[in-house]
């Protein structure tokens, strides 16, 4: 490995790692094949990841290395009075079809049309309220809408917060005649909707015992569960697919929910068509991975991150997150499929036609948080359909999308077992060995901060307090004879707030990520009910839930660990190998202005600190949000970082140019050309611009464009 301070952009450094040379690059892109039809009209966006495959990916170049730095702010969409709250924590990428932008706003996930040249709205649509909004826990994770065209006709497709589907004419926001079926509450349309409880509901065996008339104003009741959803449907060769999203499992305290199971229904009617059970039941494939008939009362494993598709194929690929109780699975002993896993099903049936579980028994919180990208790989000279599942823990896993074969072989290798009385760890969990993680697995001595031998020796006698591993390090319980303070997990990955980004072209993925050292312990269940709180839904309290921890702070309150504090790694995935990594923000103020920095001389008149202040860019800005244009990955700061937006050469993670924009990115990014002239949309947040679109372009195309 080299070190290229050429890496470290806008402020030079000394931390970034080339690990391949610009000449393998090359080679690779001279291989590269044409993508198929990933179903996006060129200059369209039409998903909430740019395409059926999941890419972020747009071949738009108008917008280069030569004129990016011209950029200038089109119009801002201002999104502060869609919620409840002065700063909404709303989430979503927008998607432009057919000469339209549409997002989703607020806590009511209102659906907003808005002209793309001006920023101007044109129509919203917002579904009444019901006592199952008000329960929602994940109200402002809409992260987008779906789209099809049912004879000619562009329908809009919106999963809200209380678990209803609505299809709205894409032109009006109506709702389209003579689909689904009426709701039986007040205002709601007579057509367009379909409750979705009922058809997830109908052969569950709580709810068959419950035995109790349906209330589709409250929902499912307090004791057997909730269920929402937090990112739309996919609609694929005309059948919609409906995922989920259940209460977040680190704050339940109880052993029922209801399942999160995957819902198909025909795109023309409404029609519900089939359901796959994410927990199996008797005579199912992976039943007998439920021990003690866990599976009649756990719930969860619900599929919260957006979903993909191979249209050609008729596959529609499905990530999961961990069943019921993230920290604890003493209540439901054994692997847990479909828990954490990647699954693809036949679109039309709604059958499984392979699947790969990540996580044993899952009790991180290492849900799937990435969609599974699709693409076209050329792997040791064979072509090979894939697909690709990143993880919170900085894995990748790479499969035959036909067969679910792995690409590289995957590893099951023995890790540490609870010592949590009544609980139950899987022995070993799967590990691929390529391509390499993102960031390291566990802290070595090579890896803890040095930026003094003072500093390194502080972090070291830190580190000998503690039990320090990899993402699979069991927690310890309130209690414990263990003899260290905490069991620490070291690992960095993707998580929903900074997706990955996939140039088909190239079959190079960049994998936005930071580093992280967490220790944690479970406590004692208690009795926390309190009405219409999701997190209190079920009745069996267990006996461990999620008790003290946070993350493990180093010397003088510096990171233990060494830069980069947060980055974007290119991968190629033909090879399964690293190429480069960029940073993403400047060194954080609390380091730079460290006193422990101030005193040391850089060797050049200055501080360490100075050096870290002015040159020194180790990330510190957190993940960074990322697309592919044309030649172009064009990335924010951080949500910690400078309220810029840069572009870097996608071959070789050059600097090409920096932008301003309002405020900080925080979510959705895409890019579309309107008239001929193209747009990068930044979702940006703050107190002046809550939960808003900033949409830029180059100055002078639009009179040109429109009189064209």
């Amino acid at each position: 490995m080299s070190v290229s301070p050429t890496r470290c952009w806008r402020r030079s450094c000394s931390y970034a790692v080339l690990s391949l040379g610009l000449l393998v690059i090359t080679s690779n892109l001279a291989l590269a094949q044409d993508a198929p039809d990933r179903g996006n009209v060129y200059g369209e966006w039409r998903y909430q990841s740019a395409d059926a495959w999941g890419t972020r990916y747009s071949p738009l170049k108008q917008i280069n290395a030569d004129n990016f730095e011209d950029l200038e702010v089109a119009w801002i969409w201002q999104g502060g009075n869609f919620g409840r709250t002065p700063v909404s924590t709303s989430k979503s990428t927008p998607t432009y079809i057919d000469g339209l932008l549409y997002t989703v706003a607020g806590e009511r996930r209102t659906v907003v049309a808005i002209e793309p040249g001006t920023g101007e709205t044109l129509w919203t649509y917002r579904e009444p309220s019901t006592k199952r909004w008000e329960r929602s826990m994940r109200a402002s994770y809409g992260k987008g809408v779906a789209y099809n065209e049912i004879n000619g006709r562009g329908i809009i497709y919106i999963i809200t917060p209380a678990f209803f589907l609505h299809a709205l004419d894409a032109k009006t926001g109506e709702h389209v005649e003579n689909w689904g079926q009426a709701v039986p509450l007040p205002g709601f349309p007579d057509t367009g909707v379909v409750d979705l409880l009922p058809d997830l509901l109908e052969d569950w065996g709580p709810w068959q015992a419950y035995n109790q008339p349906f209330d589709p104003d409250y929902g499912i009741p307090k004791d057997l569960g909730y269920i929402t959803s937090s990112s739309p449907a996919i609609v694929v060769n005309g059948v919609v697919v409906v995922g989920n999203s259940a209460e977040q499992g680190y704050n339940q305290t109880r052993a029922e929910n209801v399942p999160g199971d995957i819902l198909g229904y025909d795109a023309a009617t409404g029609e519900h068509l089939w359901k796959f059970h994410v927990i199996p039941r008797p005579g199912e494939f992976g039943h007998d991975t439920w021990l003690n008939d866990a599976w009649q009362y756990t719930g969860d494993v619900s599929s919260w991150a957006p979903l993909s598709a191979d249209e050609e194929r008729g596959l529609v690929f499905i990530p999961t997150n961990p069943p019921t109780i993230d920290y604890y699975g003493g209540h439901r002993p054994g692997d847990n499929l479909y828990g954490t896993s990647v699954i693809a099903l036949d679109v039309q049936t709604g059958e499984r036609v392979w699947h790969f579980q990540t996580v044993h028994n899952d009790q991180w919180n290492y849900d799937l948080p990435n969609v599974p990208i699709v693409a076209d790989l050329t792997v040791d000279g064979e072509q090979i359909p894939a697909v690709i599942q990143n993880t919170k823990q900085g894995l990748i896993f790479a499969f035959n999308r036909e067969t679910g074969e792995p690409i590289w072989p995957i590893e099951e290798r023995e890790v540490p077992e609870t010592v949590v009385p009544g609980n139950w760890t899987s022995p070993t969990q799967p590990f691929p060995t390529k391509p390499d993680p993102v960031e390291p697995i566990g802290l070595t001595e090579d890896n803890v901060i040095d930026f003094t031998p003072e500093l390194h020796a502080e972090a070291l006698e830190i580190m000998s307090r503690y039990n320090v591993g990899g993402p699979y390090m069991p927690r310890l319980h309130e209690g414990n004879t263990v003899g260290v303070e905490a069991n620490v997990r070291c690992s960095g990955g993707v998580n929903i707030t900074h997706p990955v980004s996939m140039d088909p072209t190239t079959g190079i993925m960049y994998v936005s990520s930071n580093m992280g050292c967490s220790a944690g312990s479970v406590a004692p269940g208690v009795d926390n009910d309190e009405p219409d709180n999701p997190m209190t839904t079920g009745v069996t309290i267990v006996d461990w839930v999620a008790g003290p921890g946070g993350r493990l702070t180093g010397p003088q309150g510096l990171p233990i660990f060494k830069p980069p504090y947060s980055r974007i790694t290119a991968v190629d995935m033909n090879t399964g190998e690293h190429l480069w990594w960029v940073p993403s923000g400047a060194t954080p103020e609390r380091i730079w202005n460290h006193d422990a920095l101030q005193n040391i001389n850089n060797g050049d008149g200055r501080s360490l600190g100075d050096w870290l202040r002015d040159e020194g860019r180790t990330g510190g800005g957190g993940p960074a949000i990322s697309i592919v244009a044309g030649d172009l990955l064009v990335m924010t700061d951080g949500r910690r970082g400078e309220p810029v937006l840069h572009a870097v050469d996608k071959t070789t993670g050059a600097l090409v140019g920096t932008v301003e924009i309002p405020t900080t990115g925080q979510y959705g990014m895409m890019t579309y050309a309107h008239h001929g002239v193209q747009h990068i949309v930044v979702q940006i947040g703050g107190q002046q611009y809550p939960s808003s679109l900033v949409a830029l372009r180059l100055p002078g195309l639009v009179q040109d464009a429109v009189a064209h």
